[in-house]
């Protein structure tokens, strides 16, 4: 308990230090007020807390507890060396939170939850703690089967968590960092001007970038995307663009209402940037 309370002011304190520099060093401009968005996803990672507590991590526990008792995952096969399985793990949740980003974007279903995240009509580090509770819910059978295929040693699970947490807060942040740096980290890791095209309204754009900590999964996969200019980012999704659209009681019932149509605009367009530049290793500013 005690580990778990200084893990968690860890995180909160990476997050306030993010949080800070996004004020001072912002790297997009905002669409609306702080205030108000602030106020709806720190609701929605209270809420997201709980429902953490209540099935992913009684789930991801038991599986991991069970996996390591009885040697069973791909990273404990007798046939890798045990100096190898470590990083295997490692980068095997990597590679599966690839899959599964990708597949809250391609299974309707899923995508009826996670479009919450997206409509956030900006983009900073309070976005990171903005998932609904029924994303979060479905989760937690993703955790089972990714924990017991993989089958991580519980000190690799715990480092790639911490890894996941702050790199998930790092690149949904709003800070500008200098763009020769950016560069260097993109080749790497997951970066903001990176997840920022990622959370786009143009819909090719929104469907790349699917990585978490390690970038070179989307290059592998072939759905990066890094040369889009941020300031001709258009955060959000499209078909729900509205002011309306970003109230508390509208975004935690949007999944379990009819949907619109994602990816048009109210005025009917469908927003669209001229060119495919995927592949491509500079960033725009």
């Amino acid at each position: 308990m005690k580990d778990s309370l200084i893990w968690g002011l860890i995180i909160a304190v990476f997050a306030l230090g993010l949080f800070g520099l996004e004020r001072v060093f912002p790297l997009r401009r905002a669409k609306r007020s702080l205030a108000g968005r602030l106020l709806v996803n720190l609701i929605f990672a209270a809420v997201a807390f709980v429902t953490v507590a209540l099935t992913v991590r009684p789930a991801a526990d038991a599986t991991l507890g069970w996996a390591v008792q009885n040697g069973f995952g791909l990273a404990q096969l007798s046939i890798i060396p045990p100096v190898v399985q470590p990083l295997l793990a490692f980068l095997l949740m990597d590679l599966s939170f690839y899959w599964w980003h990708r597949a809250n974007h391609r299974v309707a279903l899923l995508w009826r939850f996670h479009n919450v995240h997206h409509i956030d009509p900006d983009l900073d580090v309070s976005t990171a703690f903005r998932f609904h509770f029924g994303e979060l819910a479905f989760s937690s059978a993703f955790r089972v089967g990714q924990i017991a295929l993989i089958g991580p040693s519980l000190w690799i699970y715990l480092l790639y968590e911490t890894v996941f947490q702050a790199g998930t807060l790092f690149h949904h942040s709003n800070v500008r960092l200098p763009l020769r740096a950016e560069r260097l980290l993109v080749r790497g890791i997951v970066t903001p001007r990176m997840h920022g095209v990622h959370h786009s309204q143009v819909p090719n754009e929104t469907n790349s970038n699917y990585s978490t900590v390690f970038s070179f999964w989307d290059r592998l996969h072939r759905t990066l995307e890094l040369n889009v200019p941020q300031n001709a980012i258009d955060i959000g999704v499209a078909g729900y663009a509205g002011k309306k659209d970003n109230r508390l009681d509208f975004a935690i019932l949007m999944p379990f209402r009819s949907q619109r149509d994602y990816w048009r605009k109210a005025n009917g367009t469908v927003p669209t940037r001229n060119g495919d530049r995927r592949q491509k290793m500079h960033l725009a500013p």
